[in-house]
């Protein structure tokens, strides 16, 4: 079964700034199906707020392009009601995200943000997935093919 995940948007802005780091493949395994990327209009409307911000220096081609494989590639849903466990307020958002999707994990790269697990939902960094999802993996190589 391809695990369910929900990004936050640090790891879609990391894996555009550091191109072949952990954030850029587990964004590849995603939007290549091999994980079941989940979002909710929300959370879209967050990655297109903050990924043109300027302190990323992103190209707008590049953006655009990111924001259209995004939207293609993930599963929809619709939270059912508000959350309001995470210490950053907008961070509520994904949590109420992977609610409704019963996403397997939510990868972020601020994980004191969020409590250790929501629901079934296991929250982890970017290399932590990659080593659950292929063990091994993470201690090897940081090369996606």
């Amino acid at each position: 079964m391809t695990p369910r995940v929900v990004l936050d948007t640090n790891v879609v802005v990391s894996s555009l700034l550091k191109p072949q780091g952990w954030e850029d493949q587990v964004l590849r395994l995603a939007l290549t199906g091999r994980l079941t990327l989940c979002a909710s209009p929300t959370v879209l409307l967050e990655y297109a707020d903050v990924l043109p911000r300027s302190k990323f220096k992103l190209e707008p081609q590049e953006i655009q392009r990111t924001l259209t494989e995004l939207r293609k590639a993930s599963a929809l849903v619709e939270p059912k009601h508000r959350v309001t466990a995470a210490k950053h307020e907008p961070d509520n958002r994904f949590l109420e995200c992977t609610e409704a999707s019963g996403a397997d994990f939510l990868v972020t790269g601020n994980k004191r943000h969020f409590p250790a697990k929501w629901k079934h939902t296991r929250v982890v960094n970017a290399r932590e997935l990659v080593a659950l999802i292929s063990p091994g993996a993470a201690g090897i190589s940081k090369s996606f093919g």
